[in-house]
């Protein structure tokens, strides 16, 4: 019997309210009669719904979906659109494999401006996002399947596993003005690690924390902060992100590391449709000493910890548009780092078999990395700057220290080639470290961005940039996700 685990704070009641509706709405598909959920008047409904219902569920790559995911793409096939949730193609000759999916709404954070009415700010305004089709809800799917291609392992915990992943949103509506997008997250939050012997310099070993980093965070709040448990700053309950939080006086008090899923807009009918893929070629992170200047209250106090939240905010900004490892670290020369007509930057430009002609201005770094800088902010109170309380500080010297043992030349950037899961670095035979599995993101977020220069999301660490989220569903066993061949099996 297929098992699906819910992770997250959803209450099991609600769930179970989930699965029941669902079982309701899948019995009226399978009897052929619409179920669509169509907007009141003005808005015009979708005279196909009960045609396009029966197209979605019966596709290949929907047929064996969990009866919830499967109901959410039928839904979203019935309302108004301009075209129905994205066919899954498969990358081999087997069909991928389903192994874990998020559902999406506008729930599970502060209401914001972007998606709530909010008196004497926009309610006399017309909504820029949420509130299309004359109301009906916002939600979305976002399916994760593995690629069986042959010679790459089949196991989504490997970081070698090559990933596809399909988002289909109903209720986000087109962005029009210059310099803005939606864009979607997946969120890993930190978790304590282990504890091991120092290295021979005190400093805690990769992944892991001294017992004297352990003896520190236990005695923090209320002790939440041990081996295997989502860190939180203040080291009380793990609080994710909810709606009757209350900007900035009550916030989440987890940690993420957020990776983009890339960028999109809506369509003419407020639909959104977005294929990404999840490989170690893609699995970087923005530059983690952008989050002081987004907007978003970096860095946040814990309530009797034993971190000071002076600064909120530096004098060393250092933009990220030139690749470095910060305002502790090395700064480049635009001449060297920044465009050239004649070799624009590609991020995309990851393998070849010479290595001169991979990008070596990468302004991403690995998640895994990412991870470990978070570690000594956060979770190395003893072994990383004991005597540096500032988070922001930190931040700033943890990113240049834990970047430059993956660094080879000393400039400050993780290039293509050495943040190749196969090249080694710091001791380790391979890089397989710096890297988070898939598995590993526990959420994801869809945020409403505008140009600032900067690629960590907009008012991060924050959710006030949020217009959807979600938690992770785990399937196993995995379930087949694909019907026909794509065009280009890369």
């Amino acid at each position: 019997m297929k098992r699906i685990d819910v992770l997250g704070n959803r209450q099991s009641v609600a769930v179970k309210t989930m699965i029941l509706v669902g079982t309701i709405v899948f019995s009226l598909v399978g009897s052929g009669r619409a179920i669509a959920e169509q907007p009141p008047a003005p808005c015009h409904a979708n005279p196909l719904a009960a045609q396009d219902e029966a197209t979605v569920a019966s596709r290949g790559d929907v047929a064996s979906l969990p009866l919830d995911l499967k109901n959410q793409l039928v839904r979203m096939g019935g309302r108004p659109h301009s075209t129905l949730p994205i066919q899954a193609y498969s990358e081999a000759d087997s069909p991928s494999q389903l192994f874990q999916y998020y559902l999406l709404d506008t729930h599970g954070f502060e209401p914001n401006v972007f998606t709530s009415r909010i008196p004497g700010v926009n309610d006399t305004a017309m909504l820029t996002a949420t509130g299309s089709n004359c109301g009906l809800p916002t939600i979305g799917a976002i399916r994760v399947v593995v690629e069986p291609k042959p010679g790459l392992p089949t196991d989504p915990n490997d970081v070698r596993a090559f990933i596809d992943m399909f988002t289909d949103i109903s209720g986000l509506f087109v962005i029009n003005n210059e310099s803005g997008w939606y864009e979607g997250w997946m969120i890993h939050d930190l978790v304590v690690p282990n504890v091991a012997r120092p290295r021979p310099d005190g400093h805690a070993q990769f992944g892991t924390i001294t017992a004297a980093d352990a003896s520190r965070l236990r005695a923090t709040g209320t002790g939440n902060n041990v081996p295997g448990n989502i860190f939180t700053i203040d080291g009380g309950s793990v609080h994710f992100p909810s709606d009757t939080d209350h900007f900035p006086d009550r916030q989440t008090n987890v940690v993420p590391v957020q990776l983009s899923l890339g960028a999109y807009n809506a369509m003419q009918q407020t639909d959104v449709h977005s294929y990404w893929e999840f490989n170690y070629t893609t699995n970087w992170v923005h530059p983690l000493y952008e989050l002081p200047f987004t907007g978003g209250g970096f860095p946040r106090p814990g309530e009797n910890g034993n971190m000071d939240d002076e600064g909120g905010g530096s004098s060393s900004l250092c933009p990220s548009i030139i690749p470095g490892s910060g305002p502790a670290g090395k700064k480049n020369k635009a001449s060297v780092y920044g465009d050239n007509p004649n070799r624009p930057r590609d991020p995309d430009l990851f393998d070849a078999e010479i290595d001169s002609q991979r990008e070596f201005r990468q302004r991403f770094i690995p998640s895994g990395l990412a991870n470990e800088i978070f570690l000594d902010v956060y979770a190395r109170p003893a072994s990383f700057a004991p005597g540096t309380r500032n988070l922001t500080e930190r931040l700033f010297q943890a990113y240049a220290a834990e970047v430059a043992r993956v660094d080879q030349n000393g400039d400050g950037v993780v290039s293509a080639a050495e943040g190749d899961v196969d090249e080694g670095s710091d001791g380790f035979a391979d890089n397989t470290r710096l890297f988070l599995p898939a598995t590993s993101f526990n959420r994801v977020a869809v945020t409403r961005e505008i140009n600032d220069s900067l690629l960590a999301p907009r008012f991060a660490p924050s959710q006030r940039g949020w217009v959807m989220t979600g938690f992770l569903v785990r399937v196993s066993p995995v379930v087949p996700a694909s019907e026909g061949r794509d065009g280009d099996d890369r």
